[in-house]
């Protein structure tokens, strides 16, 4: 191959792997100091104007609350007055809530120049997810700390897995994820 051709496939190896070990593992940029909240109130107006293009271009109701979570910005579709935020923008499994926020993530990302963690909820999907998970975590810690052994939880996607691991984490238990996409799932680890 040519010096061109390596460097593209190189560049785009290089892109294919950022893009799947962002959703669990940190890389230089995501694990570097975190960011100020000045900068995640930016990346959360930025998610909010193109969110509210992308309702306006399709014609949906549907109103944009930005927070800050942590360490990163929160942003949500909730409600309007006109109507209900339509529930398929989440989709199976929460599928297009998955891809609506990785496109969210891209659009911050262009005007900012930096990689957005940001965390994209639409019509109280997340948080209510996030509830059972938890649920589901506490399970499976009493059982270990129970039977001494370790608990297999089902696939997950890895925002349900790094709920898991932080409830796991602060009940003082240690977990892992094993397998690969889509069959990653959560094994939480006896003491």
């Amino acid at each position: 191959m040519s010096d061109v051709t390596d460097q593209a496939v190189e560049a785009d190896e290089v892109q294919t792997a950022d893009a799947t070990d962002a959703v669990d593992v940190p890389t230089a940029e995501t694990a570097a100091a975190p960011a100020a909240p000045a900068d995640l109130e930016k990346e959360g107006e930025v998610a909010a104007d193109f969110l509210e293009s992308l309702l306006d271009i399709c014609d949906l109701d549907g109103d944009i609350d930005v927070d800050i979570d942590g360490d990163r910005a929160a942003v949500a579709i909730v409600d309007s007055e006109e109507g209900r935020v339509p529930r398929r923008l989440v989709g199976d499994n929460g599928k297009v809530l998955d891809a609506l926020q990785e496109l969210t993530r891209l659009a911050v990302q262009s005007a900012t120049g930096h990689r957005s963690r940001l965390m994209l909820d639409v019509a109280g999907h997340r948080s209510g997810r996030r509830a059972e998970l938890i649920e589901i975590a506490r399970e499976a810690i009493a059982s270990v700390k129970e039977t001494g052994e370790k608990s297999s939880l089902e696939p997950m996607t890895a925002f349900e897995r790094k709920v898991v691991h932080d409830e796991v984490l602060a009940a003082g238990l240690s977990s892992e994820s094993e397998g690969v996409e889509p069959r990653r799932h959560v094994v939480v680890l006896p003491a």
